[in-house]
């Protein structure tokens, strides 16, 4: 499944830090049950591997990556743990590299349009925003709809329910990254039933977003 495909699963890509490995398998049932098919682990805690792997056993219908890989060493963890793909908060040579060496499809991140260029040399179409509200949030990408119309984004970083759908909205947004799905307390209260209910309201994003013709 390439990058294109995955971004196109479901207009939110919940961003999950996983503390408690217990706690994987019932939160990936639970988000892909509500909906969200596209699942981002970051690897920011000692479990997260290991969570990925759980995951991707708990919901077979579900897309786990991994996010926040930061060299080639975490690409190959990644894919090892049978991440489907990877999520970056930059855009490396080597980062990329080890990407197309391991076949994981990737989702990089660039915040100016230089860095968009950069990537889209490399083939790249669909990139990751970051930190979306921080480099100018939904101004910024649409004035980049003119002269890298090419160019597809999934913004993350301050986005949240308040404002994920002025995001969607935009012709150059293909879907959003965001924790408020499944936010550390829920994880933690293993409050199923609350981050199934807040992914189905994520999921219905999508039905009530219309894009602008022309």
């Amino acid at each position: 499944m390439q990058i294109a495909e995955i971004c196109g699963l479901s207009p939110v890509i919940p961003v999950l830090v996983i503390e408690d490995l217990a706690a994987a398998g019932p939160l990936a049932r639970a988000l892909a049950a509500g909906g969200l098919k596209a699942l981002e682990v970051t690897l920011r805690t000692p479990a997260a591997l290991d969570a990925i792997r759980a995951m991707t056993e708990a919901a077979p219908d579900a897309v786990v990556g991994a996010g926040t890989l930061l060299t080639p060493e975490d690409v190959r963890a990644a894919k090892a743990a049978g991440a489907r793909f990877g999520v970056s908060p930059g855009c490396t040579g080597r980062l990329l590299d080890a990407a197309d060496a391991a076949g994981l499809p990737m989702l990089p991140g660039v915040a100016t349009p230089s860095e968009a260029m950069a990537a889209a040399e490399r083939g790249l179409t669909h990139l990751k925003f970051f930190p979306a509200e921080q480099n100018g949030g939904v101004p910024t990408l649409k004035a980049w709809v003119g002269p890298l119309p090419h160019l597809t984004f999934c913004p993350t970083g301050g986005v949240s329910e308040k404002n994920a759908r002025d995001y969607l909205q935009l012709p150059n947004v293909a879907c959003v990254g965001g924790s408020w799905v499944a936010p550390k307390d829920l994880v933690a209260a293993k409050n199923i039933q609350r981050i199934e209910a807040l992914a189905r309201e994520a999921a219905a994003m999508k039905a009530a977003v219309v894009k602008p013709q022309g």
